[in-house]
């Protein structure tokens, strides 16, 4: 299994899920997280605010933030490599990433459950 690796900027605790003014992208990312971990994806957050050494640890990571600033993050690495940078994955990134499946979507009928002249 692979090993995600997401470094978040400077938040006020781990998920950014706190606050009054809690961002929506933060709430979203957060479930897709406890997804990953509850269907076996291995998954490490590093917030800068907490965990600064973590991020000068990170050759990949120090060198993003020392060319673009803090605009770089959050930065996810898939097995210690660069994934992606500037935005949260979503979910489907993150179970493709993982080599995990998502479940398949129900399909709608097109025009309801009563098209072409039949009920129901």
């Amino acid at each position: 299994m692979k090993t995600i690796q997401v470094f978040d900027p400077a938040m006020c605790c781990s998920s950014g899920v706190c606050g009054a003014d809690v961002d929506p992208l933060l709430v979203g990312f957060s479930a897709d997280v406890d997804w990953a971990k509850q269907n076996g994806i291995a998954i490490e957050r590093f917030n800068l605010a907490q965990q600064p050494m973590a991020f000068a640890e990170n050759a990949i990571v120090k060198g993003l933030l020392e060319r673009s600033g803090e605009s770089a993050l959050p930065v996810i690495l898939v097995d210690g490599e660069l994934a992606l940078a500037g935005r949260y994955p979503s979910r489907d990134d993150l179970a493709r990433w993982a080599g995990a499946t998502l479940p398949s979507k129900p399909k709608s009928a097109a025009g309801g459950c009563c098209s072409g002249g039949s009920c129901c």
